[in-house]
């Protein structure tokens, strides 16, 4: 395998832990942004306000997305699948 195969193997699949990654965690930041937001402008500080708001932005994230991010990964597979005479010959 030379290193510029490698390196664009390397590359697409870094590119789609990004991807699916930030379609769970970025939801969940701007929910807890908003909430920090509230608990400053009201002087609330508890802790543990912000965990069940993140947490049901999370669920939901994962579960409207879910079936996007399984096609995403089934198709990257296969055209890993497919990358394989490429690579090893």
């Amino acid at each position: 395998m030379s290193p510029e195969v490698f390196v664009e193997v390397l590359q697409d699949a870094l590119r789609m832990v990004i991807l699916l990654v930030s379609a769970i965690i970025l939801p969940s930041l701007f929910v807890g942004l908003i909430v920090s937001v509230f608990q400053a402008a009201t002087s609330i500080n508890e802790q543990t306000i912000n965990f069940l708001p993140r947490l049901i932005v999370t669920l939901l994230a994962l579960s409207w997305g879910g079936h996007w991010m399984t096609s995403q990964l089934m198709e990257f597979f296969f055209d890993i699948m497919a990358q394989i005479p490429e690579v090893v010959g």
